[in-house]
């Protein structure tokens, strides 16, 4: 079976460690921001978090600080 390799910047979401990678924020923030239930770039796929990337952008470009 052939895996096809998507680039980071062109999928819908993104694990924890791919967001890290993407955006320079450590895995452990991440999880802290996304653990908060007002979060609003988190998608839960039973337990699996993923990261919104697009939505992600949008909340880093309008964050002040971390």
């Amino acid at each position: 079976m052939k895996t096809i390799e998507i680039p980071v910047w062109e999928k819908a979401t993104l694990t924890v460690k791919e967001a890290a990678a993407y955006s320079g924020i450590g895995m452990a923030k991440l999880r802290e921001l996304t653990d908060n239930d007002d979060c609003e770039f988190v998608l839960w796929n039973g337990t699996k978090r993923l990261i919104k990337r697009k939505r992600l952008d949008e909340y880093l470009d309008k964050a002040y600080s971390l």
